[in-house]
């Protein structure tokens, strides 16, 4: 068999070819290709000025942010020709539409096509399923629960049964758990287990996650995708961060990434769904560091289990930071301890901006370069030398994942999402908490937030 698909040069051991360093470039870029040396400024010099900033931000919105501001009645409402295409069925079903077509090409790929390099599955699960949604999601919304396909396939199947969209065996509770308990599978696939990007293994993932996701709709209904299902998660919390939203009247408007995040309130399973999305981005970013990768290959310990364990322990560090975090907040406002189970689910919403600061930082030269390759793969779905597309002899554009402009896209995201965090923080604690004690409340937060802005950073432009 061939050597799995190079997707990525900084990725975990599965996911990186037996070919020359020296070749990677050509093939596929890290996903971050920027170092320390690229950085526009000293590392240190950068580190500081984004502790600062943090500093600086904190001091002056505890003064001059004194009250709630973020209305769901806000926005800047888009021009009425703008909303009709957003809002009209066509736009809707055509989207529907290339979903499905992609999907099926992607499954005759995976059913039919060969177990080498020129498969196109891999990019289109662990690029743009993965990767691209969180970035599209991040631009225009929660796309996904618009186009998931085993959406429609369950609204197709109850249609031909003549029976109610809004049929379910059971009511659902679990809330947001299974998105968790799934989404946090999905990365361990992505970046720890072995032969991840062999057809045989993605033929075994893709069968049981189509089974469990149409058993999940059949017992509980169109509530499963809503809640349970982790991709629709992941692209409605990140969609949070989009641009593009809705007034209390219906209405689209322009609005800021802080309204988004605001209209979450807490749920079941937010917590350790948002610390999945997080700890698992940082985990990526620091398994490539050279001397974790030969950390693990020296070690005595399987390495599978040792990086099993750490990426669990990286959503354990996540999880047990921000509830720490909203004990000592909860007690320094000198509200009762049993306050803090709300008060953290409460504050949970202001780690999405953080985590799609990780997302941008870690993953921008890996969608913009390896989602153009993609193509070259998808125009050969049997491997049989076709050119159905015509984009065999594409060659992807390098223009935007120059090195110095990977760093500094990668330090601003992680300096603006950690901003983003402070802000969205102290709005939710002013809302829920009396001001003096948000106030105070809000230092056991900050110091959060600035460990994972020091995290983040040194994970990303370690030598």
């Amino acid at each position: 068999m061939a050597p799995p698909v190079a997707l990525t040069a900084g990725a975990a051991p599965a996911l990186v070819p037996s070919i020359p360093q020296a070749a990677w470039p050509a093939v596929a870029p890290a996903h971050g290709v920027g170092s320390r040396g690229d950085l526009p400024l000293p590392f240190a010099a950068l580190v500081i000025a984004a502790l600062a900033a943090l500093v600086i931000s904190f001091v002056a919105i505890s003064t001059l942010w004194r009250e709630p501001r973020l209305r769901a009645s806000d926005g800047i409402l888009l021009p009425a020709p703008v909303a009709a295409v957003l809002d009209s069925r066509w736009l809707r079903l055509a989207a529907r539409l290339l979903a499905a077509l992609l999907t099926v090409w992607t499954l005759v790929a995976l059913v039919l096509g060969p177990d080498s390099a020129r498969n196109p599955v891999p990019h289109v699960v662990y690029v743009w399923l993965w990767v691209g949604l969180a970035f599209a999601s991040m631009l225009l919304g929660p796309v996904w629960r618009v186009i998931n396909p085993l959406r429609a396939l369950h609204a197709v199947l109850l249609r031909l049964a003549r029976v109610s969209p809004d049929l379910a065996a059971l009511p659902y509770r679990w809330g947001l758990w299974p998105a968790a308990v799934g989404l946090g599978a999905f990365t361990w696939v992505e970046l720890v287990a072995e032969d991840n990007t062999s057809i045989g293994f993605l033929r075994v993932l893709v069968a049981a996650f189509i089974a469990l996701s149409m058993l999940g709709a059949a017992v509980f209904g169109r509530a499963w995708f809503e809640q349970g299902d982790p991709f629709e998660a992941w692209s409605r919390l990140l969609g949070l961060l989009s641009p593009l939203g809705r007034r209390t009247d219906g209405r689209w408007v322009l609005r800021t990434p802080l309204h988004g995040v605001n209209g979450l309130r807490g749920r079941r399973g937010l917590v350790p769904t948002v610390a999945v999305m997080l700890g698992g981005t940082a985990y990526d970013g620091f398994s490539a560091n050279l001397s974790w990768a030969t950390f693990v290959q020296t070690s005595s310990v399987p390495s599978s289990l040792l990086r099993t364990a750490t990426l669990l322990a990286f959503f354990a560090l996540v999880a047990g930071t921000i509830w720490l975090a909203s004990v000592v907040s909860v007690a320094l406002a000198g509200e009762p301890l049993r306050r803090s189970f709300s008060f953290v689910s409460d504050i949970a919403p202001s780690l999405i901006p953080i985590a799609g600061g990780y997302v941008v930082a870690h993953y921008w030269s890996l969608w913009v370069y390896q989602g153009q390759y993609a193509w070259v793969l998808l125009t050969d779905p049997l491997g049989t030398g076709a050119d159905v597309l015509g984009t065999a002899d594409l060659t992807p554009d390098d223009t935007l994942i120059q090195p110095t402009l990977v760093a500094t896209i990668q330090a601003v995201s992680i300096v603006v999402g950690h901003l983003l965090g402070v802000l969205a923080a102290h709005e939710r604690a002013i809302t829920v908490l009396e001001r003096r004690a948000a106030v105070i409340g809000q230092v056991p937060l900050m110091v959060v937030m600035i460990f994972y802005t020091v995290g983040g950073l040194t994970i990303l432009f370690a030598p």
